[in-house]
């Protein structure tokens, strides 16, 4: 009963709130005018092309994780990375977050490696793309400081809330408290089974995390890194040339689109569903695109990224139906649990 009730709060709850903030955003707008334009006024060439290019992204992705997992002495081949990324894309659309964890142990049965190194190589992974996001929003915040001020002036609840949790004193007590907790619980159980395999646990994960140190290549890796993002960048780029009268945007006017929308994307709700819509439909106003316009072009823009999961996720999972050594979907969950210490396990 607990497991099912901490399922709802995990996966079903932000998946609800998504679809509220969807159907509150949309519910404003006129549906007749919007399928009208979708209809009749968008040009689709370069819809595919915004898709074709989220391919690449994801392509580049697998690249860049084979240069780390090399330096783990783990060598998969580009069709299993590939697959990995786009089975990951695919699982995440369906429970947020999950599909980092499949790709780990789908790669570690495949090739029998440590799934707790493939983890952390998975963290270093998403590591680099939070610093990209994170120096990303500064320099927008400090080029398009005005759109940023008005946006927070039209949805003042957003920096309250901010501000009142990191002006909060019980979140640095709390923060202290559990550091605290931790070092005694360490120290006082430092020969316990389950402190061992903690350790264990931990250590494993530091060795693939330190892949992106010690690992050949690291040009490439910010060559693909960079590749990675500026397809981002790109895929939305491309998508305002679909629409009449948007093609007039600057390319920093929808560098701050992906920013804001990229910030919405970092909640746990399936595929940014709502979220999304809101931030960019909200950064559109700033220009002068508002109303059933700036809603139809959200809706393509997400729609097709979303097309191309589903389609990618589909090519993935029959790829591996195909291959000879494929695990078994309960093999590498067991390969999961296996490593993982019981406090970690779902």
């Amino acid at each position: 009963m607990k497991r099912i009730i901490r399922d709802i709060v995990k996966y079903l709850l932000p998946l609800l709130c998504g679809v509220w903030l969807f159907w509150y955003v949309y519910q404003k707008l006129d549906m007749n005018t919007i399928f009208q334009i979708l209809k009749s006024d968008v040009n689709y060439f370069w819809i595919i092309l915004s898709m074709v290019i989220a391919a690449f992204s994801h392509i580049a992705r697998a690249f860049r994780w084979r240069l780390q997992l090399r330096a783990l002495n783990i060598n998969p081949s580009m069709r299993v990375l590939i697959n990995a990324i786009f089975g990951t894309y695919a699982m995440n659309l369906l429970f947020p977050r999950l599909g980092e964890v499949w790709r780990c142990g789908y790669v570690a049965q495949r090739e029998k490696a440590s799934f707790t190194k493939v983890l952390g190589s998975m963290v270093s992974d998403r590591l680099s793309d939070t610093v990209m996001l994170a120096m990303l929003t500064f320099a927008v915040f400090m080029v398009q400081m005005k759109p940023f001020r008005q946006f927070l002036n039209e949805n003042p609840s957003i920096e309250t809330g901010v501000m009142n949790v990191l002006t909060s004193v019980w979140l640095y007590v709390g923060i202290f408290i559990c550091i605290v907790a931790v070092v005694w619980f360490f120290c006082t159980n430092s020969r316990s089974k389950i402190v061992l395999k903690i350790k264990n646990f931990m250590a494993n994960i530091w060795d693939g995390f330190a892949s992106i140190i010690t690992m050949r290549g690291k040009f490439w890796f910010v060559f693909y890194t960079l590749f990675i993002w500026f397809c981002y960048f790109m895929q939305l780029y491309v998508c305002i040339f679909a629409f009449p009268g948007m093609e007039n945007l600057t390319v920093s006017a929808v560098l701050l689109l992906y920013v804001l929308g990229s910030l919405g994307m970092l909640l746990p709700v399936q595929g940014g569903i709502g979220p999304w819509h809101f931030a960019v439909i909200a950064g559109l106003s700033y220009y002068g695109i508002t109303g059933n316009e700036a809603g139809a072009f959200a809706f393509v823009a997400h729609g097709s990224q979303m097309v191309l999961i589903v389609l990618i996720g589909i090519y993935a999972f029959i790829s591996m139906a195909c291959d000879k050594k494929k695990p078994k979907g309960e093999r590498i969950m067991a390969e999961v649990m296996t490593e993982l210490p019981k406090s970690n396990r779902p």
